[in-house]
């Protein structure tokens, strides 16, 4: 309560809507450095913009959407300046909008411990409100002759999929950064299976995404790992990670995206980048729903215990009593 009526303020609503569009541009900058060439436009495979948009939605609501407008007018100016460019501003802070009221209406809940918050976020938050952005996008090239219409639907995938990647990959990484505690009573033995998660998939990531032989495959039980030892706080790191060093190889034409064309690399790297993030998020949501479920029983059961303790007279004698030997 304190908090929401912190963000009332006049001069709080004009830090946070300066520090979300501050954080939109320097994540637009970043997406800028990694881009590939399809059909004559520019795209990037990872446009994480979206994901801090849709978090900074799930956070603070819609006194988050001024920043969000802002942020995307900041990194449309810095690339052009015509027409269009007001088309494209519209569809980049309409469509995390969209996404976030499609989660809302659904009862999303940002701690991800369920299936059902994994699923939303992938259907509703990932690849439907990412369908505004990219029609709006690639529509308005086609409309100003930017493109030809036989280039339209690869421009317009290629567009799609780097909106989405940014909502599956940054925004869980974002959320779970939020709710992360530092855990004072892990044992050393847990972090140093930390450490060397984190070492492993660096190490394998690069050298799969390089190798002319084709293993990518390998990432996945790590992912496997992460999602199963540290839930999200594990494997939304990792798949970070993982697309980062497969977006910078496919960038480079480095390994098995080498001598594959533009629309070969594309598609290698979207299958890629996908798998990842869906197989981190949805493993992890199912593997905190299991754990949130027993703690639960496990809650009923020691209550259901003291309840039976009182109610039947020696009850904690009688519980504690050793069983009587058996007959020979």
């Amino acid at each position: 309560m304190a908090r929401n009526q912190l963000l009332r303020r006049p001069g709080a609503a004009v830090l946070l809507t300066l520090g979300i569009a501050a954080a939109y541009f320097a994540a637009g900058l970043i997406g800028f450095t990694q881009q590939l060439a399809v059909e004559g436009a520019v795209v990037t495979p990872l446009w994480p913009s979206t994901g801090i948009a849709l978090a900074c939605l799930l956070w603070f609501g819609l006194r988050a959407w001024p920043g969000v407008v802002l942020g995307a007018l900041l990194v449309i100016l810095n690339v052009s300046s015509s027409a269009r460019s007001i088309g494209i501003l519209v569809g980049n802070s309409v469509a995390p909008l969209c996404a976030y009221l499609m989660l809302r209406r659904v009862g999303f809940r940002t701690e991800l411990d369920r299936l059902r918050d994994g699923l939303a976020l992938v259907f509703l938050g990932a690849l439907a409100g990412m369908l505004i952005s990219a029609t709006v996008g690639s529509g308005l090239l086609l409309l100003s002759r930017d493109i030809h219409a036989d280039a339209f639907w690869p421009i317009w995938s290629a567009w799609w999929v780097g909106d989405a990647m940014g909502v599956l990959v940054v925004t869980p990484l974002l959320l779970v950064c939020r709710t992360a505690r530092w855990p004072g009573g892990a044992s050393p033995g847990r972090w140093a299976e930390a450490a060397c998660l984190l070492v492993t998939v660096v190490v394998v990531a690069y050298a799969v995404t390089r190798s002319l032989v084709p293993l990518l495959f390998l990432v996945f039980p790590l992912l496997m790992w992460a999602a199963l030892r540290f839930q999200l706080s594990g494997a939304a790191p990792c798949a970070l990670i993982v697309s980062v060093m497969a977006i910078s190889a496919a960038t480079e034409e480095l390994g098995p995206f080498e001598g594959h064309g533009t629309l070969g690399v594309m598609s290698v790297l979207q299958a890629l980048n996908g798998s990842v993030a869906l197989t981190g998020l949805l493993l992890s949501a199912i593997v905190t729903e299991q754990i949130t479920v027993r703690r639960k029983i496990e809650l009923a059961c020691a209550e259901l215990a003291e309840l039976v303790d009182r109610l039947v007279p020696g009850g904690d004698t009688a519980h504690r009593r050793p069983p009587p030997p058996e007959d020979l």
